[in-house]
C-alpha cells in the first residue's frame, strides 16, 4: 500500500513579473512522515518552491496540493502546516511565552486551552523554564528553539523549514538537528527542509532533493536509506562519507550547470 502524499507539486512553476524565471516546472510528490531536504547552490529555487508550498507564493503555472486539497483549503483536510523561517522573527518585548502563543492568539484558541498547548510544545524543544524570558536574554539557538515551538503549537502534521539553522555554530547547528529529528519522530511529521549544507542534508534526511539554478529546477533525487535514531557517530561513519560524497558530485554538476547557463 502506497503512503498519503502529504505534498504534490503538479508541473508547478514561478516566472516573476519581470520575467525572470525562478523555476522550471517541478514534478513532486512527499509521502505523509518523510523528512526531505531540498538542496541546491543559491537561487536555485529552494526557498521559493517551499513557499509556493506554504501558499506564501502562487505558482504561475500548474498547482500543488497539500493533503490532497489546494494549499488554500488545507483546513478541509483537517491538517495543519506550521512555517519555521531563516530568522527566528520574534517580538522583542513579549515573554517566551507570548511569542509561541502568538498563532493561536490569532486563531481565537482560548487562552486556558492556548497556554496547555504552549507549555507542551515549550517543553518539547527543552525551554520550559524559560516560558517568562524575554527574547534577548536567549542565545541564538534557544532563539529559534522558540521560532520552532511556535511552529509546534499549531500541532502540525507538515513542518517547512526555510534553513533555520544556518546562522548557528556548527556545535548548536548540530544539537539542533539531532533535538528536529526526535521531534519528527515522537509528533509523526511531515518535514520539508531547505538547507545549504550536505552533512546536515546526510543526517536528516529520509531523502535529498537536489535543485540547479537559473532557472531553477530539480535536477537529482537521493535516498539516504540508514535507520533512525542517527547519533553522532552515523556523521563519521563509512556510510555516510558515501553520501555526502554522492551529494557533493550532485551539489558540483548542479553547480555546473548553472554556471553554463552564465555564461
Amino acid at each position: 500500500m502506497q503512503p498519503t502524499p502529504a505534498v504534490e507539486v503538479l508541473s508547478a512553476d514561478k516566472i516573476y513579473p519581470n520575467g525572470t524565471q525562478a523555476l522550471l516546472p517541478v514534478d513532486l510528490t512527499i509521502a505523509e512522515g518523510e523528512f526531505v531536504t531540498l538542496l541546491g547552490p543559491s537561487g536555485c529555487g529552494k526557498s521559493t518552491l517551499l513557499k509556493m508550498v506554504a501558499g506564501m507564493l502562487e505558482p504561475s503555472d500548474g498547482r500543488l496540493l497539500v493533503f490532497r486539497k489546494p494549499v488554500a483549503q488545507i483546513d478541509e483536510s483537517g491538517r495543519r502546516m506550521a512555517f519555521v523561517f531563516q530568522s527566528p522573527t520574534l517580538m522583542p518585548w513579549a515573554s517566551v511565552q507570548t511569542n509561541v502563543r502568538l498563532p493561536l492568539d490569532l486563531a481565537g484558541v482560548p487562552r486556558k486551552e492556548a497556554d496547555a498547548r504552549v507549555a507542551e510544545a515549550l517543553e518539547l524543544v527543552g525551554l520550559d523554564k524559560f516560558a517568562k524570558a524575554l527574547p534577548r536574554a536567549l542565545s541564538g539557538g534557544m532563539q529559534m528553539r522558540v521560532s520552532i515551538a511556535r511552529g509546534l503549537v499549531t500541532q502540525p502534521d507538515l513542518l517547512l523549514m526555510d534553513e533555520p539553522f544556518g546562522a548557528l555554530d556548527e556545535i548548536t547547528r548540530h544539537k539542533l538537528d539531532a533535538d528536529l529529528l526526535d521531534l519528527w519522530r515522537k509528533k509523526k511529521l511531515t518535514v520539508i527542509f531547505v538547507t545549504h549544507s550536505i552533512h546536515e542534508a546526510v543526517f536528516l534526511s529520509s531523502r535529498v532533493i537536489m535543485m540547479a539554478a537559473r532557472p531553477g529546477r530539480v535536477v537529482e533525487q537521493f535516498e539516504i536509506d540508514e535507520p533512525y535514531p542517527r547519533t553522532a557517530d552515523f556523521m563519521v561513519s563509512p556510510q555516510f562519507s558515501r553520501y555526502a560524497k554522492k551529494l557533493q558530485d550532485s551539489l558540483l554538476r548542479a553547480s555546473n550547470a548553472h554556471d553554463e547557463v552564465m555564461q
